[in-house]
């Protein structure tokens, strides 16, 4: 007791003080994180997305963003098959990562191959939508999160119509229909084999392959022409276009 009666006071250490803080503030941040993305993905799920970070950063390089939205069924059949050919075969029996092909790439890799992608659509989808290009832990482990978000809340359908809008098709292009209208005056519902598989064949780098290019595209195109027939034979894009 003090002398006028009062019992002692106890001050907390400062690290003490400090360490409560940072957990109170770094809870709160997080729960914050967590509901806002929720909110995001629910509501683009419904709405569809707002430019993304790819498209500002086109924009910013002083290059014309041209983008128009169409609905999947306004979409060529022979352009997912051709997607799917190209980019993610299991796209409609895995569940936001294709495992295989991760021990695929990591098994190369391991015998002295180049590191090669094994992104699914629905992580090109989540990173074209809510993150940027590039590389670091930290992207790839939003990337994985929205990945999973996506999956959970979007149909199979949903997130393909997603990937086709917001996928860059190179020079400010994003969308099928913008790239299908600019490179070959048709509307994307209207997109031959052909040329599905030509917008295809440029999409893991849209700005360093060109659809009207290079023989090394020109090779691709016709490998996912050929590939094209199998997803459809096996319904392997069942899942988006039906049986």
């Amino acid at each position: 007791m003090t002398a006028q009666g009062d019992p002692y006071t106890y001050e907390k250490p400062l690290w003490r003080v400090i360490l409560v803080g940072f957990l109170k503030w770094t809870t709160i941040a997080v729960g914050s994180f967590l509901i806002l993305s929720l909110l995001a993905v629910f509501t683009i799920g419904w709405t569809g997305p707002a430019p993304t970070f790819n498209m500002a950063g086109t924009a910013m390089r002083g290059v014309e963003v041209r983008s128009t939205w169409v609905d999947l069924k306004d979409i060529s059949p022979h352009l997912v098959r051709a997607v799917i050919a190209s980019e993610d075969q299991n796209f409609c029996a895995h569940e936001g990562f294709d495992l295989k092909e991760i021990q695929k790439a990591m098994q190369a890799a391991e015998n002295g191959g180049d590191l090669r992608g094994a992104s699914t659509i629905s992580q090109q989808t989540a990173k074209n939508v809510f993150l940027w290009n590039g590389g670091g832990w930290a992207r790839k482990g939003a990337e994985a999160y929205f990945t999973m978000l996506a999956e959970w809340m979007w149909s199979k359908p949903r997130i393909m119509e997603i990937y086709l809008n917001v996928a860059e098709w190179g020079d400010g292009i994003y969308g099928v229909e913008q790239a299908a209208q600019e490179r070959f005056g048709v509307a994307a519902k209207d997109l031959t084999p052909r040329q599905a598989a030509a917008l295809a064949a440029v999409l893991p780098s849209p700005n360093r392959w060109k659809i009207d290019g290079n023989y090394a595209t020109g090779r691709r195109n016709n490998k996912i022409q050929a590939l094209m027939g199998m997803v459809r034979r096996d319904g392997l894009d069942k899942c988006v276009v039906g049986p």
